[in-house]
């Protein structure tokens, strides 16, 4: 029996969800790369506020491996959708939304533009 996976903590949910080439006309046959929450959130900590990934799994609760698998499957899905030049939506994924208790927070953006 396998483990259960153990919910990541985010931040937020992403202000936009979907990102498709300009221009894009899908014709109905052209696939969507879905990138989950938690995968964005890595992205987010990890290269837009410049959190270590040890940094960055202390915040999401979850080990250091863990987050370094999630963020290698969200660089993934980015380079596959600029390179193929297909729409990247962002849904689903095993998290929990921040309960901004600790404000400020050290590490999410609990003081962003999203909560002022």
């Amino acid at each position: 029996m396998s483990r259960p996976k153990k919910c990541r903590k985010v931040c937020c949910m992403p202000v936009v969800n979907m990102f498709a080439p300009s221009p894009y006309d899908d014709g109905g046959n052209r696939e969507v790369i879905v990138m989950t929450v938690d995968e964005y959130e890595t992205i987010r900590l990890i290269d837009r506020e410049g959190l270590s990934q040890s940094e960055c799994s202390k915040y999401m609760n979850v080990a250091r491996t863990t987050v370094q698998q999630v963020y290698n499957n969200a660089r993934k899905k980015i380079a596959d959708a600029l390179v193929l030049g297909l729409p990247l939506e962002i849904n689903g994924g095993d998290y929990t939304i921040c309960d901004r208790k600790d404000l400020p927070c050290s590490f999410c953006g609990c003081n962003s533009i999203f909560f002022k």
